[in-house]
């Protein structure tokens, strides 16, 4: 099967699309390049679409080059014969490939390969072979120097028998239906746990596991986030895990398969079968269901965690506006620092207006000459320690204007502030200062300051450290470069942080597009991006399109039509008898375009469409606007939460099994799944995002634990 039969059979998209398209990405065209850019070519598939083909190319390839390496291996063991190589090359699936192979891999010594070196491979097929005559009287003449007697022969030959058994594929594909229906997995405690009582922390630690001491259920019904729960659990420790089938089933099977008579072998097949199962079978295949079991598992935790990511980088920003941020807290005093409208850093002041100092008229009275200084006009503050009490001093102000006050995640901001990027963009300063320059840029443009973030440490998936880290990284990426590009980069104020996931930039030329910037000055023309070092044609025609340039000579450069294009919007304008500048946004004349006049073998009516779309509103930004959401002020600890209250809250987390809430304190309240909706829902973002304002009924509240049970009231 070729590569496009492959991906054909698995998506059912066109042949014409997906060769095109595994065409573009041969010549190392991006994912958002192709979607926006390359309609015609792919019959209009999407992101996603295009990242199943990228994800299937992968894994073809990949399972081409194992049938490769296996092939090799045969060949170098002077055992390829031509229809064992019809059969490596005929597999369909790595599963199917790995079962084939089994029997030829270069094994560490084995039990079996021991006895085959003392001779008794013959008398293990004599018996497999179940044919009449006495097995002890066979097995006498097997005796040597290393086989003293006919037990130890008997039993040697049952090493290699068991050694066949378990390579037998028949047997692993029947036992391997059984264990992906019946299996059951289960957990006990260790000792470990049960000493944790004299250690405060690890005991507290431990009672996150506390359902899993002791737990069982069957492994194809266990949702994903409680198998990576225990498999947490287990890692550290707490509990022992298993995952078992009813040995008598597995048993019939493979006696069904390998035992023919009643000869005198049989007594002998069935001790033999009983030691292959339990040594070689059982843990093979245990292992190998619950490997597919938390791969799904890790599929769905990565997907969680990827819509997470994607809706707080698309989250709200409050656009260009002079901000003070406040990083808050309690014994070390609030950090505040000025930004002006394009999020560069002004002033830093420090102060105390919470105990042990009480500092609050001061510190009013510094805030009150910091917004007239620097013309505030929005304040932030980090959602940490001390923020309910820092707002609530803020919000006690009287300025001579009204400013709107914002609570900000601080998710990740720690991370940032000791980041090497951090260092370098302000290499002068403490950390606590970069933490707080970090909470108001997130305010203006949460996707420009979110991606200087690893995206693990922002904290908006579940188990994401117990997940395949080489899949959660690649979806990521995937994220961000979607984000990015969706929004559109400017290129005279943007960082490389920002640069680097543009669509073929990369690391390199980010820094050398900011390096030339910084030399000379703001960027007139995205022609003139074409100077900056190292930046070929290939990268510029991948990323041109998402790179805006505001105020230049050409107010296409702010727009996300691609610069191989401007020649149609010219003959656009020209076809109404108007120029490109009074075309670019009149929805009066664009109404009157008749695209069909436009189209050439290279431009189709879907990239035409986008024209005249982004004519209409040249860099319109997707994202809505920041708004100001208050908390409940009664609100301070987790003491003051009651059963019963209907409260305020933002949503700051999507899991597979519900949605986190804050409610203006420490500890998120969980709304379950069931707790969403009136009606029965599978996914909870079908009903809520990340970042959402909502109303929350208090359903019970665990002080000693810490959690907050809520409902979801509108």
């Amino acid at each position: 099967m070729t590569l496009l039969q492959n991906i054909k059979l698995q998506t059912q998209f066109s042949e014409k699309s997906i060769a095109n398209t595994v065409k573009l990405l041969n010549e190392d065209c991006t994912i958002p390049f192709i979607s926006r850019y390359r309609k015609e070519m792919t019959g209009n598939l999407d992101e996603v679409e295009i990242g199943l083909i990228v994800k299937l190319k992968k894994e073809f390839e990949t399972f081409q080059k194992r049938k490769d390496t296996i092939l090799k291996a045969l060949d170098e063991q002077d055992i390829l014969t031509d229809e064992l190589k019809n059969k490596v090359i005929r597999c369909k699936s790595t599963q199917e490939l790995e079962d084939l192979y089994l029997p030829y891999k270069k094994k560490r010594k084995t039990k079996a390969e021991t006895a085959r070196k003392n001779g008794l491979e013959p008398l293990a097929k004599i018996i497999m072979g179940q044919h009449s005559g006495n097995i002890e009287i066979t097995a006498s003449q097997y005796l040597n120097s290393v086989i003293l007697n006919e037990d130890q022969a008997i039993e040697g030959a049952g090493f290699i028998i068991a050694e066949w058994v378990n390579e037998n594929i028949s047997v692993r594909n029947r036992l391997r239906r059984i264990y992906e229906r019946n299996a059951l997995i289960s957990t006990k405690i260790t000792s470990k746990s049960k000493k944790l009582e004299v250690d405060s922390i690890a005991f507290d630690k431990a009672q996150k596991f506390k359902d899993y001491f002791d737990w069982n259920e069957s492994l194809n019904r266990c949702p994903s986030h409680r198998l990576l729960a225990m498999l947490r659990a287990e890692n550290e420790g707490f509990i022992r895990l298993k995952i078992e089938i009813e040995k008598e089933d597995a048993i019939d099977v493979i006696d069904q398969r390998i035992i023919k008579n009643n000869s005198d072998s049989k007594q002998y097949l069935e001790k033999f079968i009983d030691d292959a199962y339990k040594r070689l079978l059982a843990p093979a295949l245990s292992n190998e269901v619950l490997q597919k079991a938390k791969e799904k598992a890790d599929n769905i935790a990565i997907e969680v965690f990827a819509k997470n990511l994607k809706q707080l980088l698309l989250g709200s920003p409050l656009g260009e506006k002079n901000v003070l941020a406040i990083d808050p807290g309690f014994r070390s005093g609030c950090k505040v620092v000025c930004l002006d409208r394009q999020g560069n850093f002004k002033k830093y002041e420090t102060i105390f207006p919470h105990p042990p100092q009480k500092e609050s008229a001061l510190s009013s009275k510094k805030i009150i000459e910091l917004v007239n200084k620097y013309n505030i006009e929005t304040i932030a503050i980090g959602d940490g320690t001390a923020s309910r009490e820092t707002e609530q001093l803020v919000k006690n102000i009287k300025f001579k204007r009204e400013i709107p006050i914002f609570v900000v995640s601080e998710a990740g901001a720690s991370i940032y502030s000791a980041s090497k990027i951090a260092r370098e963009e302000f290499p002068k300063k403490d950390v606590t200062v970069r933490g707080a320059i970090s909470i108001g840029r997130r305010l203006q443009d949460p996707l420009a300051e979110l991606v200087k973030i690893d995206a693990k440490s922002i904290g908006v998936g579940q188990y994401q450290h117990d997940v395949d880290q080489v899949k959660l990284k690649n979806e990521l990426d995937t994220v961000v470069s979607h984000c990015v590009n969706l929004v559109g980069v400017n290129i005279n104020t943007a960082s490389k942080s920002l640069l680097t996931s543009v669509s073929g930039i990369g690391e390199k030329l980010a820094e050398n597009i900011v390096a030339y910037r910084d030399e000379n000055g703001a960027f007139i023309s995205r022609a003139e991006i074409k100077k900056v070092p190292r930046l070929g044609a290939k990268a510029f025609e991948q990323g041109a399109g998402f790179l805006r340039i505001i105020n230049g000579k050409n107010p296409l450069d702010n727009s996300a039509v691609h610069p191989e294009s401007y020649s149609t919007v010219k003959k656009m304008a020209k076809s109404l008898n108007t120029t490109e500048n009074e075309l670019i946004g009149n929805t009066k004349l664009l109404s009157n375009l008749q695209l069909t006049h436009f189209i050439t073998d290279k431009i189709g009516l879907p990239t035409l469409q986008d024209i005249k779309k982004e004519l209409e509103k040249p860099g319109l930004d997707p994202r809505e606007k920041a708004k100001v959401f208050s908390y409940d002020p009664n609100i301070k600890t987790i003491n003051d939460v009651i059963s019963g209250m209907i409260l305020p809250g933002i949503v700051n987390n999507v899991t597979a099994f519900g949605c986190f809430v804050s409610i203006g304190i420490k500890e998120s309240g969980l709304i379950h799944i069931s707790n969403l909706s009136e009606t029965f829902i599978k996914d909870p973002n079908e009903i809520v995002k990340l970042q959402q304002h909502v109303t929350v009924k208090v359903l019970n509240v665990d002080v000693q634990r810490k959690r907050i049970g809520l409902k979801l009231e509108n």
